[in-house]
């Protein structure tokens, strides 16, 4: 009898997932507790993948021989138990994928600055003209790429989430940007937890893989002080050899933080052995992420920032240090136990007005009352727009850079970019 896979949930990895499950041959179920998305139904209804949606039914899970779980779905959950309790594999897309690939896998992972990284490097392979997918977080999932194309390179965005479920899965160029507190609510909230997910990418590394890590980064220098890994390390940072090929001014994409991942970038493509000429144009001509300190508009002299990507304090950390006027911050959303004191010297020294956008502010009036700027409280992003730009002056940034998950009021932090870049272009 064919093994038999469930999958659990059915987004983009889900899906992907399923499909090379059936091209391999197994008896594939698909369950997602909520509703199945109209491309990814038709998607498995073409490739006779049965599936149910609104309910995890678990007759038709808890015979499964392996589990390929949605990086979204908590451990914690009580069907994850069950599985677990009585053996059962559960895996990632990521690792199930990966079995039936020989492409050499470039992953990043980070707690911020991994979407950037990981799109600069795929820009930079692709011009060097070789064949490359890009997957994880971002691109098609690389299941559904492993069954329909055959790359040589996979440049791959991993979360701490991914990497908790892979267990065989090697990269041959492990990146680790650096590690803040974040998802804290998925981790006991016990910061080493998450520091250990993110520290998985060097898993079964040996000298012939690179691991490419900043250095300056005070968690990873005291992981790195107590770990024995088996990659070749490539440290990197400003005290470190300067890896780029063009000056700081030259780069596409500004910022301090930016500089590092250019240099990441950089080390990863030297490693593949991209030409350094190939590698200069593209650190020039690369366009950046959407909705990381995407420049939407002025309006009346005044800019909009769209940083909806930053859905925790470090990143809004990072858009506050480039910020080069007076700012109108506009924050929140889902708490996921968040520490803004990171924040408080950027926030004195730029901003004369804060805008809270969530349903639940109670903690960050808790935070910023005491520093006495205008505070402006809303639960919806028209009256967020709206205060924040009455509350500007010509000259100054309006910056959307949240700290939190959209999900109290919007569907992903894609979303909450889209409606707050249409809303701006309105005014």
């Amino acid at each position: 009898m064919n093994k038999r896979i469930v999958v659990l949930g059915a987004g983009e990895s889900g899906s992907g997932a399923a499909i090379l499950a059936k091209e391999k041959g197994f008896d594939v179920f698909v369950s997602d507790c909520g509703t199945i998305s109209e491309p990814y139904r038709a998607l498995l209804n073409q490739n006779g993948v049965q599936w149910e949606d609104g309910k995890h039914s678990e007759e038709l899970i808890l015979n499964a021989n392996e589990v390929v779980k949605s990086p979204g779905i908590p451990l914690t959950a009580p069907l994850i138990q069950k599985l677990q309790a009585q053996g059962t594999p559960i895996i990632s897309e990521i690792e199930f994928a990966a079995r039936y690939t020989n492409a050499k896998m470039i992953c990043i992972t980070g707690s911020n600055g991994k979407t950037t990284t990981t799109s600069l490097i795929y820009y930079i392979l692709r011009n060097a003209g070789l064949n490359v997918g890009l997957a994880g977080n971002i691109g098609n999932s690389l299941a559904l790429q492993v069954a329909r194309e055959d790359h040589d390179y996979y440049v791959i965005e991993l979360s701490s989430f991914q990497l908790d479920n892979m267990y065989d899965f090697k990269a041959d160029i492990a990146i680790l940007l650096n590690i803040t507190p974040d998802h804290l609510d998925r981790y006991d909230f016990k910061f080493q937890n998450y520091v250990d997910a993110k520290f998985r990418i060097t898993r079964n590394q040996t000298s012939d893989d690179a691991f490419i890590y900043w250095a300056e980064d005070p968690v990873i220098d005291r992981e790195m002080k107590k770990l024995q890994l088996g990659a070749t390390l490539y440290p990197y940072g400003f005290s470190c050899p300067n890896p780029l090929p063009v000056g700081e001014d030259e780069l596409a994409l500004k910022g301090r933080h930016n500089v590092l991942n250019s240099m990441a970038a950089t080390i990863a493509a030297n490693v593949v052995g991209i030409k350094k000429e190939v590698i200069r144009e593209a650190l020039k001509t690369f366009q950046g992420v959407e909705h990381r300190l995407q420049y939407v508009a002025t309006v009346r002299g005044v800019r909009f920032i769209n940083d909806s990507k930053a859905t925790n304090v470090n990143s809004c950390w990072y858009a506050l240090e480039s910020m080069t006027t007076p700012t109108v911050l506009i924050l929140g959303g889902k708490d996921k136990g968040n520490d803004y004191s990171e924040i408080d010297d950027l926030v004195l020294k730029k901003c004369h007005t804060l805008v809270f956008m969530g349903l639940h502010n109670e903690k960050l009036h808790e935070h910023f009352d005491r520093f006495g700027l205008n505070i402006i409280d809303t639960n919806n992003l028209h009256d967020a727009i709206n205060g924040a730009y009455n509350a500007a002056k010509e000259g100054d940034t309006v910056l959307l850079s949240p700290c939190c998950a959209s999900f109290d009021l919007f569907k992903s932090y894609e979303d909450r970019g889209e409606q707050f870049m249409a809303a701006v272009r309105a005014l």
